[in-house]
């Protein structure tokens, strides 16, 4: 089965969202790969900080079914679908690999360039999964945080989030 590596943010309710995000990946996939949470700023607006983290699961879902399991989730924790890209919101799932795939199944590219646009995806990302290689580059995702030059990067940080682990 393919990992799948699936983004979470949240800056509304941030905790609590996590958290449901979490009890609803863990029921659709069992076991977790879970990093470390990061706060980091709104990206695109001003809003709230986000609570932001990577989740790893294996399935045989493929990508379409993947991406509509994560809207479903998203709607469920009163996720607005109001055609606004850049807003606050309860929760933000999206899946960034699915195994070293690169397609577009599903209507979005895989692997997502928010790994490597974003702090907030790609340390995480590190975290969990750094000597993987992204499929696109064939870098390891360490390499690429190591050559990262974002303003953002400075702005991130770990948080302790007890109820937004499991």
């Amino acid at each position: 089965m393919p990992r799948a590596w699936i983004s979470i943010g949240s800056n509304i309710d941030r905790e609590v969202n996590v958290r449901g995000a979490l009890v609803a990946l863990r029921e659709a996939f069992g076991e977790l790969v879970v990093s470390p949470v990061y706060e980091a700023e709104a990206v695109g607006f001003d809003g709230a900080a986000f609570y932001n983290l990577i989740v790893g699961v294996e399935t045989v879902l493929q990508p379409a079914e993947l991406h509509d399991l994560l809207r479903t989730i998203e709607a469920q924790h009163g996720r607005a679908v109001d055609g606004v890209r850049s807003g606050s919101r309860t929760l933000d799932l999206d899946l960034l690999t699915y195994g070293s795939e690169v397609t577009d199944q599903g209507g979005k590219h895989l692997p997502r360039d928010e790994i490597l646009r974003y702090a907030f995806v790609l340390a995480p990302l590190v975290d969990v999964a750094g000597d993987e290689v992204h499929p696109e580059t064939g870098l390891a995702y360490r390499d690429h945080w190591a050559a990262y030059q974002g303003a953002d990067r400075e702005r991130l940080r770990v948080i302790d989030c007890p109820g937004c682990q499991m």
